[in-house]
């Protein structure tokens, strides 16, 4: 993993913030438990059986859990059984004294991550999350390389597709407007022919940076698709709030590159039909494709606004 991440000198992928529930009947373990991984700088929450450790997860999701497998009403295994089902990522260890009852091979079979046997040592339990932390965080900084772009540590083309038909989603059931701004960089080739590909990479990054920097923190979700083609989601905006975030982005670019690179846009909105979510966000996307291409042709460095659909 290492060697992978040094070759990608862009990418700054965020650490995962870890929360553990501790589960078991026993009052004495679940405190003694909950105290000592608090002093080590976990988050925690404690539960006394399966059925409130569930109903816990339904209000916040959990990165590890620690649980009892004998338990009243939810016991162990069915516990497991439901995370496995509702929370997939959730890594579970599973504690238990009746070892004759059940092996190791039943709770990872079952899909335990690992298995502890009471009596146990503290040391022992530390020893085991900070293995599961490492095998998350692996886990974890892969799932992120595979949707983000090397170049710019934007989301990639795969992650728009998925993310568009998600967004519509969203947008329809909260009924908030969503518009895809595309954006292009002009004359790009010509970058590449006379200044070589290195220069070229230079004016994405650029670009990547200037996208970040003009749009709203956890709002607006940015992509590069490949090549000099990158996309702007932004939800919860009004036209004239949208229009502000491009010429922002176009003007900011504008600054930032000496030999005054421009860039050409496409804006659309989500239109308000009722087909299907995916059909809805190809409309979207060909929309703003199209008027991308319209302010290309009319000599770029320029925003074209597609008009809605009467």
């Amino acid at each position: 993993m290492e060697n992978v991440l040094s070759d990608l000198p862009f990418v700054k992928l965020p650490v995962e913030d870890q929360k553990i529930l501790i589960v078991d009947d026993d009052p004495s373990i679940v405190d003694l438990l909950n105290q000592f991984l608090k002093r080590k700088g976990f988050k925690c929450k404690t539960a006394a059986d399966g059925q409130e450790a569930i109903d816990l997860l339904e209000k916040s999701p959990f990165t590890i859990i620690v649980t009892d497998l004998i338990m009243p009403r939810v016991d162990g295994l069915e516990l497991l059984k439901k995370v496995k089902e509702s929370w997939p990522d959730t890594d579970v260890i599973v504690m238990t004294g009746y070892t004759k009852n059940f092996t190791y091979t039943d709770v990872i079979k079952a899909g335990a991550s690992d298995f502890v046997q009471k009596p146990f040592t503290l040391d022992e339990i530390e020893a085991k999350l900070q293995r599961l932390i490492k095998e998350r965080q692996l886990r974890h900084t892969l799932k992120q390389l595979s949707v983000r772009d090397g170049l710019t540590n934007l989301y990639n083309r795969r992650y728009f597709d998925h993310k568009l038909k998600e967004e519509v989603i969203r947008a329809r059931r909260q009924k908030y407007p969503l518009y895809l701004l595309l954006v292009d960089v002009d004359k790009f080739k010509k970058v590449n022919d006379l200044k070589g590909h290195q220069e070229g990479d230079r004016v994405l990054v650029t670009l990547a940076d200037t996208l970040r920097n003009s749009t709203r923190d956890h709002v607006d979700m940015l992509f590069r698709f490949g090549g000099d083609e990158f996309a702007v989601l932004i939800p919860y905006a009004k036209e004239e709030q949208a229009v502000a975030i491009a010429e922002r982005i176009r003007s900011n670019f504008l600054e930032n590159l000496e030999n005054k690179v421009s860039i050409s846009m496409g804006l659309a909105r989500l239109e308000d039909h009722k087909e299907c979510p995916e059909d809805a966000g190809k409309r979207l996307f060909l929309q703003a494709d199209e008027a991308l291409y319209s302010a290309k042709k009319s000599g770029g460095n320029k925003l074209v606004v597609k008009e809605q659909a009467n």
